[in-house]
């Protein structure tokens, strides 16, 4: 159901439990990307070189060039960093969800939980198929479809003072 704003119209405790995930999966990006950041010595290759999942010979060759591996590590950092910024103020909320969206498939296409995969950098538990990363994501897309930062978040104040051209790219 929407209003007239056509911004969906929820009950308070849909919304309270809804910008709290938003909150949660924001800080958790933010805090990821600021670990990283923070770490001078930090880098995401030896992950890439433990990638056994179906596009691991492009993960491993990312590894390759120290070139694209400052860039690999620099999107990683500042990434994750900004869509957890971004959920967490609910500012460009639907273009941070695609972004951790991108960022958490990724990271799945490199590390599935399959039958069989051993990894040098251990799991916190034992999976089959559905890990963490997966359950974030569809958290994420939840929030996809049933956005909140209209509501509660910077968004509110963007969809007020942005042109209508700008509003038809669909980001907010």
């Amino acid at each position: 159901m929407k209003n007239s704003e056509n911004c969906c119209v929820y009950t308070k405790a849909q919304i309270t439990w809804l910008v709290v995930l938003r909150l949660f999966i924001g800080w958790h990006f933010m805090y990821e990307g600021l670990v990283k950041i923070m770490n001078p010595k930090w880098t995401s290759m030896a992950y890439l070189l433990d990638s056994k999942g179906p596009a691991s010979s492009f993960f491993i060759g990312l590894t390759q060039d120290p070139a694209t591996m400052n860039l690999v590590n620099l999107c990683n950092e500042w990434g994750l960093f900004l869509v957890g910024l971004g959920l967490l103020t609910g500012c460009l909320s639907k273009l941070s969800t695609i972004g951790g969206i991108t960022f958490l498939g990724i990271y799945y296409l490199s590390h599935p939980s399959f039958i069989g995969a051993g990894y040098i950098m251990p799991f916190e538990g034992t999976y089959l198929w559905i890990d963490k990363n997966l359950v974030e994501l569809a958290a994420l897309v939840v929030l996809l479809v049933f956005p909140t930062s209209k509501i509660i978040g910077i968004d509110r104040l963007l969809v007020k003072a942005m042109p209508k051209s700008i509003l038809k790219l669909k980001l907010i």
